[in-house]
């Protein structure tokens, strides 16, 4: 793994050890709370083995990017920023790939740019968070309150993590590992992602999409993954026995693979 700065954004790459790389590199978009190092842990050296570049950037005010003393002011606006000045360093249009609110950073970039090819992964649909919010209101209640307290800084406990993000076994030990690495998130961006800065459908460039979601996602529900494939009018893929955070998930080759999969299905 190599780790860089682009402007001030963290940068993590794996390169391709490949005679002739893919000449198309892929570019990871973390979610809510968390960093780029979300994808280090498989996708990133995955992806490299099967031929790709493979990079994940950090937003502003997530992992080891500038910006954290001004969290709460960050907006969605600023995170597409973020995303056009990592893709404008690499030097060749990526395979952008999001996961929750990384999912909605790149359903945003879409207005501006058009890309090879998107994955969105448990993404916040382009409707965007209420439906989410009040499906958590109603069914988990005190995860919601947890999570909330998460959004201002406090603490939460080991369990509220293992709850909102897995739906198998996770040594515990790992799972720490996690939760030291989780934190707040710009509450500027969550009101845009529910009502403030939606993606304007109409206006997006429309390249070939792969829609994914986890049976037991609490925060992205697979209705709403699967509403978000309807609105794109493509097919969803929603995998059995896995929770929101299917790239940690100890079945998230299957993910990988799926992926993989597809792109070799597509012109890039």
């Amino acid at each position: 793994m190599i780790k860089r700065e682009v402007a001030g954004l963290e940068v993590l790459s794996c390169l391709s050890r490949a005679k002739k790389a893919h000449p198309t590199p892929l570019l990871f978009v973390h979610g809510s709370f968390a960093g780029a190092w979300v994808w280090d842990e498989h996708f990133l050296p995955y992806f490299a083995e099967q031929g790709y570049n493979a990079h994940a950037l950090s937003l502003r005010g997530h992992g080891d990017s500038f910006g954290h003393e001004h969290l709460d002011a960050h907006s969605v606006h600023d995170y597409v920023d973020d995303l056009t000045t990592v893709i404008a360093d690499l030097g060749a249009a990526p395979v952008l790939i999001g996961h929750s609110m990384g999912g909605f950073i790149v359903q945003k970039y879409l207005e501006r740019h058009p890309v090879p090819a998107a994955v969105l992964m448990c993404s916040v649909p382009p409707q965007g968070l209420v439906a989410a919010q009040f499906s958590m209101m109603f069914q988990k209640p005190s995860m919601m309150v947890e999570l909330n307290r998460l959004l201002g800084g406090e603490d939460v406990s080991l369990d509220v993590l293992r709850e909102a993000l897995f739906a198998q076994d996770i040594p515990e030990a790992t799972l720490e590992r996690y939760y030291r690495k989780m934190q707040q998130e710009s509450q500027r961006a969550i009101w845009d992602m529910s009502m403030f800065n939606l993606p304007m459908v109409d206006r997006m460039h429309r390249p070939p999409l792969l829609v994914l979601g986890a049976e037991h996602d609490h925060l992205m529900p697979a209705f709403l993954v699967q509403t978000t494939a309807q609105t794109y009018g493509v097919p969803s893929k929603i995998f059995r026995g896995l929770g929101h955070g299917v790239m940690l998930e100890k079945d998230w080759l299957h993910v990988a693979e799926t992926v993989r999969d597809w792109l070799v299905t597509q012109d890039l």
